[in-house]
C-alpha cells in the first residue's frame, strides 16, 4: 500500500479527501481529511507503510487508540486530545488501532520536503523530529483549520494559499520539534513525557509540585526534571507556564472578560503575578496582547 493518494486508504478510508502540493521544489506535501466511522468496529487497524517521511496527525476531537507491534500485539490505549499532535517517523512504518471514531487531519511529510523548506524558509536544518505523541499546538491547529475550506474548492485545486501553508507546516515543525542528541539516552521515553504532560494539563488551573507529578507518572524527582529538559529543552514549570499562557490567550480573544477573572481560571494567584508572566513569555502585557489582538 502507497501513500500516492493520501493516507485514507491506509485509514480505511480509500474515497477521504486529499490535498496535494509541490511547495518548494520536487517534494510533495499531502493532507488527509479523515473521517472514520467505527460503527460497532471492535477497532480498526490503521497500517502505514515504511517510508522516507513523518506522517503527522492532527486531532479535531478526542480520539482513543493504541500502537500496535510487528506481531500484531496491542499496546495500552491512550487518549489523544482535541488539538493535540502526534509526530512519527515512518523509516520503518507504524502501526496503530483506532477504538473510537477519528476526526483528524492526517499529514504526510516526506524528508526531502523539510530539506527544501529549510533552504527556501532559511528554518533549522533537518537533522530529524522527534517524535511526539499527543503533543498541544496551537500553532498547527491554526493552520489545520486554515486548511479546512481547501477541501471544499471546486475542480480547479484548492488555489495558491495551500503551497504557503505548506511551507508554514514544516517550517514550524523545524523549529519546534528538532531531535535532540542525546535526548533518548538521558531523556523520558515519548510515553513517559506523554504521561507528564497529561498530568500537568489534568491539573493546570491547581497549584502542585514536581513531587506530586513524579508520584503520578512513576518517576524520580530528579529523572523526571532532568528527563523533560532533555527532550523538550524546557523545565516542566516553564513548559507548564506556557501552557497556561496559551490558554489565557484564547480567553483574551473571547471578549472583555476581566483579567482577573482570567488569571483565575488559569491558575495564578492574581492579577499581579499573571500579568508578569504573560509579559515573561510574550513580551507585553495581557492588556496590550488583547487590545493588538482586536485590532
Amino acid at each position: 500500500m502507497t501513500v500516492a493518494n493520501g493516507v485514507g486508504a491506509c485509514f480505511g478510508e480509500p474515497d477521504a479527501s486529499v490535498l496535494v502540493t509541490h511547495p518548494v521544489r520536487d517534494a510533495r506535501f499531502s493532507v488527509t481529511r479523515l473521517r472514520c466511522r467505527l460503527d460497532g468496529e471492535l477497532g480498526r487497524l490503521v497500517r502505514l507503510p515504511a517510508d522516507d517521511s513523518y506522517f503527522l496527525m492532527l486531532y479535531f476531537k478526542d480520539v482513543m487508540h493504541c500502537d500496535v507491534t510487528d506481531d500484531g500485539c496491542d499496546g495500552d490505549i491512550q487518549r489523544y486530545r482535541q488539538g493535540s499532535i502526534c509526530l512519527v517517523d515512518l523509516a520503518h512504518g507504524a502501526n496503530v488501532r483506532l477504538v473510537s471514531d477519528l476526526d483528524a487531519l492526517g499529514f504526510h511529510l516526506p524528508r526531502r520536503l523539510f530539506r527544501e523548506v529549510s533552504e527556501f524558509a532559511l528554518a533549522p536544518s533537518l537533522t530529524g523530529l522527534r517524535c511526539l505523541r499527543g503533543e498541544i499546538d496551537d500553532v498547527m491547529l491554526n493552520l489545520a483549520q486554515a486548511l479546512l475550506p481547501l477541501f471544499g474548492e471546486d475542480d480547479n485545486g484548492p488555489g495558491p494559499v495551500l503551497p504557503h501553508i505548506a511551507i508554514a507546516i514544516c517550517a514550524h515543525l523545524l523549529h519546534s520539534y528538532p531531535e535532540r542528541a542525546g535526548a533518548s539516552d538521558a531523556g523520558l521515553s515519548i510515553w513517559q513525557e506523554k504521561a507528564v504532560k497529561d498530568f500537568m494539563i489534568d491539573h493546570w488551573t491547581e497549584d502542585f509540585s514536581l513531587a506530586e507529578t513524579a508520584a503520578a507518572t512513576h518517576l524520580t524527582e530528579d529523572d523526571l526534571a532532568a528527563g523533560f529538559v532533555s527532550v523538550t529543552g524546557q523545565a516542566p514549570e516553564q513548559w507548564l507556564l506556557r501552557y497556561r499562557i496559551g490558554r489565557a490567550k484564547h480567553y483574551l480573544t473571547g471578549g472583555g472578560e476581566p483579567l482577573a477573572t482570567i488569571a483565575a481560571r488559569c491558575g495564578f494567584a492574581d492579577e499581579a503575578h499573571f500579568t508578569e508572566a504573560f509579559r515573561t513569555v510574550t513580551g507585553v502585557s495581557p492588556s496590550a496582547w488583547r487590545a493588538r489582538w482586536l485590532q
